[in-house]
């Protein structure tokens, strides 16, 4: 077997080091316009949490928490949180949430541990479901961390003396 030779560089071109996968990891993203995340209507997200609460409400879910992420969270507006008593009844709630949800014309929920796990995590886009079995969300405590009491306070200058 004959070897072919590597083709000689033309000299009038200079190199450039590295591949071209190099190159473009190098120069960084393309420069598009910027992403902005913007907010559904209000009225759309008071409808969706509406039919939520009722459904979680009708499954006997407990200790239903919603909360307004609006401005503090990149990755959605709104926030529900609650308890289940067992796997089944956790399962069933995830289910009845995607068939309410798909009826009120969200195509694409996502729903992630429903194979038995504590914590199954339904995203609805602008809202995102958390549902727990007690000792997990005891241990996850998501409301400590995306409740409005850890929201810095603002002190009225006026107020100062």
């Amino acid at each position: 077997m004959r070897k072919r030779a590597a083709p000689k560089a033309d000299p009038t071109v200079p190199a450039s080091p590295g591949t071209p996968r190099k190159k473009a990891a190098a120069a960084g993203p393309k420069k598009t316009a910027e992403r902005v995340r913007e907010r559904a209507a209000p009225s759309r997200l008071d409808q969706l949490q509406t039919i939520i609460l009722a459904s979680l409400e009708d499954d006997k879910a407990e200790n239903i928490v919603a909360l307004d992420l609006y401005g503090r969270a990149a990755f959605t507006d709104r926030m529900v949180i609650a308890t289940g008593l067992a796997d089944r009844q956790i399962a069933a709630m995830a289910t009845h949430l995607e068939e309410k949800l798909e009826e009120a014309g969200l195509k694409r929920v996502q729903i992630e541990g429903t194979g038995g796990s504590d914590w199954v995590l339904i995203d609805a886009g602008d809202i995102v479901i958390h549902l727990f079995k007690a000792e997990a969300r005891e241990m996850y405590g998501l409301e400590r961390m995306w409740g409005p009491d850890l929201d810095e306070a603002t002190v009225d200058p006026s107020e100062e003396g």
